[in-house]
């Protein structure tokens, strides 16, 4: 499957399509990239004067990217309309502020995928290559 085949079968459109580009995916991985437009209606209001992603959304954009994508790929033909991804738990340890504009690159790894059931540790890096965030996501896929 085709990187850009991945990106159009996410289920998530502007203004939540948090996925720039699939910049390697395989059956153990997936690393992508986003960029946080200074115009994003959440940072007229957190913070004030000196705005920062919420710990919420970047959590978000490591689901897209280092889960659903990946899980996208590894279902390969068996995924279709009525395939449904949930998320199951999240455990995200968060080191350093990400602003307006900042590009981040997520590296996740598989642990898992059995049962329909997919986890994977992951990681987001800023563009200096600083740990942004990381830890644990998972998800059910049927």
């Amino acid at each position: 499957m085709r990187k850009e085949e991945i990106i159009s079968k996410l289920p998530y459109s502007k203004p939540f399509l948090f996925v720039d580009e699939i910049i390697n995916v395989n059956e153990n991985g997936v690393e992508g990239s986003y960029t946080f437009d200074e115009t994003l209606d959440f940072y007229k209001g957190h913070f004030k004067d000196n705005p920062v992603t919420p710990g919420v959304i970047l959590t978000e954009v490591m689901a897209q990217i280092g889960l659903v994508c990946l899980g996208i790929f590894l279902l390969n033909d068996t995924l279709n309309k009525t395939t449904s991804i949930a998320l199951t738990s999240v455990e995200i340890e968060f080191l350093k502020p990400v602003f307006p504009n900042e590009k981040v690159i997520v590296i996740s790894e598989k642990i898992y995928f059995r049962f329909g059931k997919l986890k994977c540790k992951v990681k987001m890096i800023n563009e200096k290559g600083k740990d942004v965030c990381m830890g644990t996501i998972a998800g059910m896929i049927v």
